[in-house]
């Protein structure tokens, strides 16, 4: 008895950290690894993020949402709200008829206007398969954002309770154009913070 209140008393405190933050790993924040280059160029492939959980969903934010098809956590930027009409025409976006910039866009629009982002996806990072899909998708592309048939003017209305969710890279991203919209139960998330690499670590 004498030995478990001494071992209590001298590590009992470092225990009870340790299942705070093992507790607060559960219901309060957890890690995610980006894989692929649909969040390009905000976000790379293999980057490592910190998602804190159970925050209010904003337009605009990046987030984290379980996606059933494939069971598999994927990060995207969220565009629709419960209840908006989004609408896209030759990469402008309306939000319920109100015409709206999307800043996060500009680097890859601009380098898609120039040549269709084929310098993008040329080069040593590029070589292979992965890169000749990523061009040939780009060049024979009349926008940047088109919907899943290859439209460059498309309408979403956002049922109540769900949200529209769309990566960055638009041309390779599997997202709410695919899969549909996601309800508030499969946003796992916000990606608050980037901690992975190290030459990249800081918020976005």
């Amino acid at each position: 008895m004498k030995f478990f209140k001494s071992f209590l008393k001298e590590w009992g405190g470092f225990f009870l950290i340790l299942a705070l933050i093992g507790l607060s790993r559960v219901f309060l924040w957890s890690n995610v690894r980006v894989e692929g280059h649909s969040m390009d160029p905000t976000l790379a492939d293999n980057e490592i993020l910190f998602v804190v959980k159970h925050l209010p969903v904003d337009r605009y934010d990046i987030v984290v949402a379980h996606e059933d098809a494939e069971n598999k956590d994927i990060v995207k930027r969220v565009i629709g709200l419960p209840g908006d009409k989004i609408r896209y025409e030759n990469d402008k976006l309306y939000i319920n008829d109100q015409e709206t910039e999307e800043p996060y866009l500009a680097e890859y629009l601009k380098r898609f206007k120039e040549d269709k982002l084929q310098s993008t996806y040329t080069g040593s990072n590029w070589d292979g398969k992965k890169g000749e899909y990523f061009r040939s998708i780009a060049e024979k592309s009349q926008a940047f954002t088109l919907d899943a048939n290859f439209n460059t003017s498309f309408t979403f209305t956002i049922p109540e309770g769900e949200y529209l969710l769309l990566g960055d890279n638009r041309l390779v991203s599997n997202d709410s154009r695919h899969v549909g919209t996601f309800k508030a139960k499969d946003i796992v998330g916000e990606a608050k913070f980037r901690f992975w690499p190290i030459d990249r670590i800081g918020t976005f």
